[in-house]
């Protein structure tokens, strides 16, 4: 079973990310409180743990999840362009399209160098995902990713 493992956001555009036990998702705002969560195709990012977790063995180091700057940690799954299209429920409420791959940027290079191009193969860096249906997620929560 895929659970959530941890929740982030940011409040400004070069800020730190921001971890919480919980957050509102919602159609208007993604993640709650989010700079990045407006509409649209990119408005909440997830990423999992076991990918995370390769990118930094091939790198070895022992990084926090919260460099990659996503908004979501998953566990237990590995994301492919075969997810695409997918659906991400967390909990009873919160449903997210996945709309593409999340491509890692040069921050990631600042952050540790060769982590840019650790996290290129395999989509090690996560997905980006449209708010289809809108709850409040909490960490542990069930997550399961079906399609439409």
């Amino acid at each position: 079973m895929i659970s959530l493992r941890a929740i982030a956001y940011k409040t400004a555009k070069k800020g730190l990310m921001k971890p919480v036990f919980c957050a509102n998702v919602t159609l208007l705002k993604g993640v709650e409180n989010d700079i990045f969560g407006r509409p649209g195709k990119r408005q909440v990012t997830v990423m999992t743990e076991l990918q995370w977790k390769l990118a930094c063995n091939e790198i070895s180091a022992d990084l926090d999840w919260l460099t990659r700057r996503a908004n979501i940690l998953i566990d237990d799954y590995q994301f492919s362009a075969a997810d695409v299209g997918k659906v991400i429920t967390i909990g009873n409420d919160v449903s997210l399209l996945i709309t593409g791959e999340t491509d890692p940027c040069k921050k990631m290079e600042i952050s540790h160098p060769g982590l840019e191009q650790a996290l290129t193969p395999d989509w090690r860096g996560g997905v980006t995902c449209k708010v289809l249906s809108e709850g409040l997620i909490q960490i542990e929560d069930l997550v399961t990713i079906s399609n439409k």
